[in-house]
């Protein structure tokens, strides 16, 4: 299993993919990327992060 520096700089990659090419996308993300993990979710783990990774991914997966 990755680690969380890994988990985050994929989370950066894909959120920077969604902005660049997928403009009407990341209008819908609840979550402002450099955010993450502030006042709303204080104790913000691993596994909440993978998990924000896969939403993500899946977000791509089936947008057509």
């Amino acid at each position: 299993m990755k680690n969380l520096q890994n988990i985050l700089e994929d989370i950066t990659e894909i959120t920077t993919d969604i902005e660049t090419n997928y403009p009407e996308l990341y209008r819908t993300l609840d979550e402002n990327p450099m955010t993450i993990g502030t006042s709303n979710h204080p104790h913000v783990d691993k596994i909440a992060m993978q998990e924000y990774l896969e939403s993500l991914k899946q977000l791509l997966k089936h947008h057509g």
